[in-house]
């Protein structure tokens, strides 16, 4: 959260988006985060939503789930929002139409992932656990970094890009919007004049070695990384 804080005796409702594994294990990081806002802000009331569009039950892992009607029909002082959904243009609609509602992205950020020196980090990224971002990245909007993934030095990563667990993305590296990192893929290291570049809307698959820039809207999959020939 940004600003000078809430007032004292502010209700903020806080909707974590998707019910899925995911959503479920960033629950717990949020409510961390909470935690230390509520130490900052002691006099502040903090109420912690599952969101989905369709809700099967009314609680998760002992949080109320709701649908998206009625976390916007919520009595409170202030909304925020993360989205914890894989896909990314399901993400970036559901982010478009709560900010268009009034509500605000919140960064979600484990006590134990790191971020060093000179990072610019999007609103609404989701840094799990054992998660870094070394040095002198810029990351755009809405990023998800799962468990054990990390993005090294000078890498230009866009909006509503996704890594799985345990991607290497070594330094000097672009990402475009979008791209889809699969589990344990690693991305060779660039240079400054001349970096690699993951496309729009690339899938790297699980495992992919990419020693080269892979085009927008392609899959690559393999040790050394090469496109998927469908069929």
């Amino acid at each position: 959260m940004k600003g000078t804080g809430p007032a004292p005796g502010s209700v903020i409702a806080v909707g974590l988006y998707g019910a899925g594994g995911f959503a479920r294990e960033v629950m717990p990081l949020l409510r961390e985060l909470i935690v230390r806002e509520k130490q900052l802000n002691p006099a502040v009331t903090y109420q912690l939503y599952f969101v989905e569009t369709n809700p099967q039950g009314t609680k998760v892992n002992g949080h109320p789930l709701v649908s998206e009607s009625e976390f916007f029909d919520l009595d409170c002082d202030e909304r925020y929002f993360n989205v914890a959904i894989a896909d990314s243009k399901a993400r970036q609609q559901i982010a478009a139409a709560c900010i268009a509602q009034g509500a605000k992205p919140m960064s979600i950020q484990s006590s134990m992932s790191v971020s060093y020196d000179g990072n610019l980090i999007g609103d609404g990224a989701i840094l799990c656990a054992n998660t870094m971002v070394t040095s002198n990245a810029r990351i755009g909007r809405f990023f998800q970094c799962n468990i054990y993934s990390y993005v090294a030095h000078d890498c230009v990563i866009g909006d509503f890009v996704t890594f799985a667990p345990s991607v290497h993305c070594n330094g000097n590296v672009h990402i475009r919007d979008h791209a889809y990192v699969g589990t344990g893929a690693v991305i060779k290291q660039g240079s400054s004049s001349k970096p690699i570049v993951i496309g729009e809307g690339a899938i790297l698959g699980m495992g992919a070695v990419v020693t080269r820039d892979v085009a927008p809207f392609t899959t690559v999959v393999g040790s050394p990384a090469k496109l998927l020939q469908k069929g």
